[in-house]
């Protein structure tokens, strides 16, 4: 009866938790929110200065006081107490125009594929501690294949990578399951570095993670046929140590993350092999499917069909993908039960 009460109180909420951004989906209305997981903090008085897109200008430019820092490290909750402030700021948010004092909503919410038992442990905490009054766990590539429109609950082979800015998902799914997969610490942020670091080797100059990340979506490209654009980019010349701006392209940029492209698609081969044959049939018929933020890189799609041979698509607003999978799934959480990662339970 309490539990029916507090949910006609509260928005059951779908949440993509992710290292660069948090997405939320609110049944019956769609995707609420869309900030970077970023949380500003004065550690005076330990309050919330900003959350989102105002917390993400913060950084690298706060007084010592003031700490704007990511709550998730490659994908999982590296700070519990400030992603929970986070988590509890979005539902929050959710239900300000509501009639909800004290929400309480069922919340689905995302993990990459490889974590712990602990780690697993502090997201479901985390949310719980937010405000909801019930977790459900649904694994990346399985919520992106459901928000991509994936016949998940078939007799026939899907393979999804999906590509987020802490972690890369590689998934093969059939009748509802995960068949074969692969999780890797690696994604967007990592290719920013990539960046940095060449910038820095070849160029003597050091670039800021957000002029990095600039040049990748600007001019990035993974495929050597794709044309090649230029760029100018400023940062500190470590020679003389003032501001410097140079021009860079499209090559540099592949060179930069070549070696973090073909670990990406080295893994898929890795999964392809261990998948039984007659889903490789299937992969080969209806190709690879990529999500994730990264899936918009330039000729990314490209790359890995030629390397792989087999067709890529890159799916519908790939950024959008899992969260839509979790609000797909929140229509209908009694029947998705199957789908949801448990938690074992506390040992006395």
């Amino acid at each position: 009866m309490l539990k029916r009460f507090f949910g006609s109180l509260s928005k059951d909420l779908g949440i993509d938790i992710g290292t660069s951004n948090t997405l939320v989906y609110a049944k019956d209305k769609g995707i609420v929110i869309q900030e970077p997981s970023v949380v500003a903090i004065n550690t005076r008085n330990d309050q919330i200065i900003a959350v989102g897109h105002a917390a993400k200008e913060m950084i690298g430019k706060t007084p010592a006081h003031i700490v704007a820092s990511r709550p998730l490290l490659d994908g999982v909750v590296s700070d519990f107490e400030v992603a929970e402030k986070m988590l509890k700021y979005f539902i929050d948010k959710v239900h300000r125009e509501t009639f909800s004092v004290m929400p309480r909503p069922r919340v689905v919410i995302t993990m990459p594929l490889d974590i712990t038992e602990v780690e697993r442990k502090a997201v479901e905490d985390a949310v719980k501690n937010a405000g909801a009054r019930e977790v459900f766990l649904i694994e990346q590539p399985m919520a992106a294949a459901i928000g991509s429109r994936v016949p998940i609950q078939d007799a026939t082979g899907h393979m999804i990578v999906d590509i987020g800015a802490g972690t890369t998902g590689i998934a093969v799914i059939s009748l509802g399951g995960i068949v074969a997969w692969k999780s890797l610490r690696l994604g967007g942020d990592e290719l920013n570095k990539n960046i940095i670091n060449y910038i820095r080797d070849h160029c003597n100059v050091l670039l800021g993670d957000k002029t990095a990340e600039q040049a990748k979506i600007s001019i990035g490209s993974a495929y050597s046929d794709d044309e090649v654009l230029e760029a100018k980019v400023r940062g500190r010349d470590l020679l003389s140590g003032l501001p410097r701006e140079i021009v860079i392209n499209s090559n540099h940029i592949r060179e930069a993350m070549g070696r973090s492209l073909n670990t990406i698609v080295d893994n898929i081969k890795t999964v392809i092999e261990s998948t039984p044959p007659e889903l490789v049939a299937d992969i080969y018929e209806r190709g690879i499917l990529l999500s994730g933020g990264t899936a918009l890189l330039r000729g990314l799609d490209k790359k890995i069909a030629h390397e792989v041979r087999i067709p890529v698509q890159v799916v519908e607003d790939p950024l959008t993908a899992v969260v839509r999978g979790t609000g797909i799934v929140l229509e209908d959480i009694d029947a998705s039960k199957d789908l949801f990662v448990t938690t074992q339970p506390d040992l006395i």
